[in-house]
């Protein structure tokens, strides 16, 4: 049964009596018993008449049976329908005692509060006719008489009130089910959304730390080959390994800074970056010794970019820079191409694979077959995760990459960037 609200001092006996539902049962068999007596007694026309050995017998039956009308609810009613008609039909001796029908009321109320609304009304309605009938058939009253007519509205009323109560079980159910699924929702969407927010940290540093490092690497290697016979060009290559780790630092700052709480006043706010300072990623590159092409569309013919296309045409360029300049060798010549087709932002980068590696076959972390190349597939032999990272971008944006070997040699890396949202079924 749907719990009640108790009070301070009855929760305690409450509690004990959901927990041992068969002690429930029989005070209820009791209380039943108690009224079916009291019934047999209190009407005007049972005053002068003895309540009969036979009748105590059917009630405390009736009462008895209702113990188990949890575990047979079908059965204790059936069992106590028999033991009312057998009241009815057969006591020659004065009025039957309709009392009896409490039993009855009891367990057509448990089987509609266990079972669904058709089967509650068809046994409902054959109980209610059954006894009812009889009552008119079999009594010594007149057919019209209000024990027969009570008789149906008992029955009538346990059927009802189980049947609310079902509902209101189903009700709840149904409620407490919802409930738990839309928690279940939030902590699914949170746990997607933290997802993504880690990819996307995690993206953006790759693209810092990655390119900044390469180049670091790289003048690095070149200080300590030319150390003793030109120092001179040793500084040089050590003043690009400062100014390359300071630009890094920044960047990172800037990054890790957007993890700070909102309202932060320390949180930076410099603008993330853009085809705008293209040709300071370009340089870097030229002074790390790669030969590098732009040839790139007037900012007029480009138009204004939206910040998310800005933003990852900059880092796909940065991220095939560097793969060239890491795989292909600083002496290789990259090609930068960016072009608005239509109503998207075409940016192309591809190598010669003319320069002279820094890194030996067996040596190179991104290089397992000595083609110092990445894969076709968007994955790095050796864990890398650049152009993964980069197809992810593009892909966010509804774009398309493609990035793969070419015939004569070199690699390319072409993406397609939409400038406008989709419409339709792709929204």
């Amino acid at each position: 049964m749907t719990p009640l609200a108790v009070g301070p001092g009855l929760a305690r006996p409450h509690r004990w009596l959901c927990a041992h539902p068969r002690a429930l049962d029989t005070l209820v068999a009791l209380g039943v018993l108690a009224l079916i007596l009291i019934g047999a007694v209190a009407g005007p026309r049972m005053r002068h008449q003895s309540l009969g050995a036979f009748f105590v017998l059917l009630a405390v039956l009736a009462a008895a049976s209702l113990v188990l009308r949890r575990d047979l609810p079908r059965g204790v009613l059936a069992f106590n329908v028999a033991l009312t008609l057998t009241e009815l039909v057969t006591n020659d001796v004065g009025p039957p005692r309709t009392s009896i029908v409490f039993g009855v009321v009891v367990a057509l109320y448990t089987v509609a509060a266990r079972t669904d609304r058709p089967t509650t009304w068809r046994v409902g309605a054959a109980t209610a006719v059954l006894l009812t009938g009889a009552g008119m058939l079999f009594a010594l009253n007149p057919w019209y008489s209000q024990e027969n007519w009570g008789l149906f509205a008992w029955t009538g009323l346990a059927a009802a009130a189980g049947d609310a109560v079902r509902s209101r079980r189903a009700y709840i159910a149904a409620i407490e089910e919802r409930a738990v699924r839309a928690e279940r929702t939030r902590e699914e969407e949170a746990r997607r959304r933290v997802a993504e927010e880690r990819l996307r940290i995690a993206r953006e540093l790759h693209d810092v730390v990655a390119h900044h490092i390469a180049l670091v690497n790289v003048q690095a290697g070149v200080a300590s080959h030319v150390m003793d016979n030109r120092p001179d060009q040793a500084k040089e290559a050590l003043a690009h390994v400062r100014q390359a780790s300071r630009s890094a630092l920044e960047e990172l700052r800037a990054t890790v800074g957007l993890l700070r709480q909102y309202g932060d006043p320390a949180a930076p706010t410099e603008p993330a970056p853009g085809l705008t300072v293209l040709d300071q990623l370009v340089d870097g590159f030229v002074r790390a010794g790669m030969r590098v092409r732009v040839r790139a569309e007037p900012p007029e013919k480009l138009g204004p970019l939206p910040g998310s296309v800005d933003l990852t045409a900059y880092r796909v360029v940065q991220e095939a820079l560097t793969n060239v300049h890491k795989h292909a060798g600083p002496g290789a010549t990259a090609e930068i191409r960016i072009a608005r087709v239509a109503d998207a932002l075409e940016v192309t980068v591809e190598d010669d694979g003319a320069g002279t590696r820094t890194e030996g076959p067996e040596e190179a972390p991104n290089g397992a077959d000595g083609s110092g190349q990445p894969r076709a597939d968007g994955t790095e032999p050796g864990g890398g995760h650049g152009l993964l990272g980069m197809r992810e971008r593009v892909t966010a944006l509804r774009g398309s990459c493609e990035a793969g070997a070419l015939p004569e040699g070199g690699f390319r890396v072409r993406v397609r960037l939409p400038l406008q949202p989709r419409r339709g079924g792709d929204s």
